[in-house]
């Protein structure tokens, strides 16, 4: 698939997504505007795309080796569903310089973004609860 043909199927994705049918599976999170699955980044425009759209971005920078990015995993999957952040991932051995930008030195790394800027930025794996205060204060 060339980059046009993934830009044309994003495109599509966030078209049906604004029209509604995502089908019976939406949650308030999707009724609120972000994706209750993480979404995958592609590159450094991709991330920017996501922070400029939702108010608040809560970035995983992970690698696939890393085994606090896989307990990190199921906690991501549940912020995107149960709240109104999107929740990014982002896998710094394929986007290295993405990773370099944001001064990740460890993984896995957590950025948050409210309203397009860096919120908060940790390393390492947090309880869920106090992932869901950060969102929540950065949302408020």
């Amino acid at each position: 698939m060339s980059d046009s043909d993934d830009i044309e199927s994003i495109r599509e994705q966030k078209k049906a997504q604004m029209m509604g049918d995502g089908g019976a599976s939406a949650n308030a999170a999707e009724s609120a505007g972000a994706p209750a699955d993480p979404i995958h980044v592609e590159g450094a425009d991709h991330l920017g795309e996501i922070v400029q759209e939702y108010d608040v971005v809560f970035a995983d920078f992970y690698a696939d080796w890393c085994g606090p990015c896989k307990m990190l995993e199921p906690i991501a999957e549940d912020i995107a569903a149960e709240t109104d952040a999107a929740v990014a991932k982002v896998d710094v051995d394929a986007h290295q310089q993405l990773a370099a930008q944001y001064r990740v030195q460890g993984v896995p790394t957590v950025v948050i973004f409210g309203q397009g800027e860096v919120a908060e930025q940790l390393t390492g794996v947090r309880d869920k609860t106090q992932y869901l205060d950060l969102i929540e204060r950065v949302g408020a």
